[in-house]
């Protein structure tokens, strides 16, 4: 990856620098990350790469560019735009009822009071569609959010916890027995959303989700060491997985060697994949160029434009329309499109970059950001859970955006 001078795209090199220097002495040599790699492009070139750390600290690797992380929901936006593919090809539309594709969903109902297995619930008020999943308004949670008798039912019934053998379709059938949380449409809830989506695309295509992601997009993009599963060959490149204890330390939580992403069977389209910051550059860029890299288009530009604006009924931000105790974003002046976050309020947002910039994370504390105003793109990758830790976004964004200069 051939990298140029900051100046040579309008950003200062010096104050950019403050990235490494902010990285360092705040994160890594205090041990609070093991190691980090972090890319920002402007107009189409990359101006900064650095890794810096460990990628396994037990072994002593050094991180590197070539690295290979663990993104959890950075895949969201993958399965998003897989979505929108199909949708392109007329092969469903974003009111579609989803039991339209998944049998299983044609009688949801809504919670209404007890506890599992004991519940009391309604009708659904409409058939939850495509786009609810897509803009998380669909009534479904996730087993860690921990603040309803609905996400306890996920964590006893073990959805969301993938075991061997299990897969997309087993998860559906999990699903349809729980109640939603609310009605569809009625508010913005984190949520294996997404991971229906996936379970979708396979239905619609006949393929794994891991197939149509090769031969759709990955293939294409050149994302070679973007996965569901990391592969023997691979395994030296793969960084370990971290959690910081009550004593502030760092330990182990996936080792690279033995790792819970070899021989997978479940294809998380909510947060399966593993890659590296090349791979998803290219993603990225693809995005930015509204929909095409290289010469392959992936998406018409109108559909890129599209996915990226507040779907959040009546332009709120989701401060006023989220339920729920955690998601990859902060709520103030946040908006969501169809599969990522985009700010809407930068002022309300208390943060630099543009309005319409569009962005999402991960579980291990990875990050990325898109901003079509300013051409620029910006991803952060680390290996540590859970990602709410530490503000790495807006940190880095402060750094980054005071250095652009024209």
């Amino acid at each position: 990856m051939e990298i140029i001078k900051p100046e040579e795209v309008g950003i200062n090199g010096e104050r950019l620098k403050r990235i490494s220097r902010h990285l360092k002495t705040r994160y890594i040599e205090p041990g609070k990350i093991a190691g980090c790699t972090t890319l920002v492009a402007r107009k189409g070139k990359v101006c900064y790469l650095e890794s810096l750390g460990d990628a396994d600290r037990e072994r002593q690797t050094p991180m590197d560019t070539d690295t290979i992380f663990r993104i959890y929901s950075m895949t969201k936006p993958i399965t998003s735009v897989a979505v929108m593919m199909l949708y392109e090809q007329g092969l469903l539309a974003l009111k579609d009822p989803v039991h339209r594709f998944l049998p299983e969903f044609k009688k949801l109902r809504v919670y209404q009071t007890g506890a599992y297995p004991a519940f009391m619930s309604t009708p659904t008020n409409r058939p939850m569609t495509i786009k609810d999943l897509l803009t998380h308004t669909s009534g479904l949670t996730y087993d860690f959010i921990r603040s309803t008798n609905v996400d306890y039912a996920y964590r006893k019934m073990k959805i969301g916890t993938w075991a061997e053998g299990d897969t997309t379709e087993t998860l559906i059938e999990k699903l349809a027995q729980v109640p939603l949380e609310f009605n569809p449409g009625e508010k913005w809830n984190y949520s294996l959303s997404v991971d229906v989506l996936g379970r979708i695309v396979e239905v619609i295509s006949g393929m794994s989700l891991r197939d149509y992601f090769k031969e759709f997009i990955l293939d294409p993009l050149g994302m070679n060491d973007t996965d569901f599963e990391i592969s023997s060959d691979k395994t030296s490149r793969f960084a370990a997985c971290y959690e910081r204890t009550m004593k502030k330390e760092l330990r182990l939580q996936d080792d690279p060697l033995d790792s819970a992403f070899a021989n997978r069977t479940f294809y998380s389209g909510g947060g399966g994949l593993v890659s590296t910051i090349s791979d998803y550059y290219q993603f990225c860029s693809m995005l930015l160029n509204g929909g095409a890299l290289n010469g392959v288009r992936i998406l018409g530009p109108r559909t890129v434009e599209y996915m990226t604006q507040n779907h959040l009924p009546g332009n709120v931000d989701l401060a006023e329309f989220a339920t729920g105790q955690f998601s990859e974003t902060s709520y103030e002046g946040i908006g969501f499109g169809l599969g990522f976050a985009t700010k809407i309020n930068a002022a309300k947002n208390a943060s630099l970059g543009s309005e319409g910039e569009f962005y999402w994370g991960g579980a291990a504390s990875t990050i990325f950001w898109i901003d079509p105003k300013d051409e620029l793109i910006v991803i952060f990758l680390t290996q540590l859970m859970p990602s709410a830790l530490y503000d790495f976004r807006g940190q880095i964004q402060s750094i980054v955006c005071s250095s652009i200069e024209t």
